[in-house]
């Protein structure tokens, strides 16, 4: 079993910046691609960016150019650098982990959840 926590959303103003972390606890090892997704209200939940085990980077269209991920492999870490923030970019944001070596966009591709935190950006 591997266990997901995410930390560090909050309430950002329009254009600023916030990091949130992810740490895989538990069997690790099956961590090999980490993913953040997210959720708005009344929206279904999409892939923002995902990261391998080799650190190669997966960026949705909405997100590139203003979001860096990257993770530490001793500590089995994951953040998500979020930069020049936008309302629409306010939803609920969700760790996810796969022991699939490539990155996925299909939910069912993730094995391991975490509970989420929220990310609010007002305007």
């Amino acid at each position: 079993q591997v266990q997901v926590a995410e930390s560090g959303g909050g309430l950002v103003q329009a254009g600023g910046s916030l990091m949130v972390s992810c740490t895989a606890s538990g069997r690790t090892s099956s961590s090999l691609t980490m993913g953040w997704f997210r959720q708005a209200p009344g929206k279904e939940r999409e892939l923002v960016a995902a990261i391998t085990w080799s650190s190669n980077p997966y960026y949705a269209d909405s997100v590139k150019g203003r979001f860096t991920i990257s993770r530490d492999n001793a500590k089995n870490t994951v953040y998500l650098q979020m930069n020049s923030l936008k309302p629409e970019d306010t939803a609920v944001y969700y760790c996810a982990t796969t022991t699939n070596t490539y990155i996925s966009r299909f939910e069912r591709t993730y094995d391991y959840w975490g509970q989420g935190t929220q990310v609010t950006v007002s305007s």
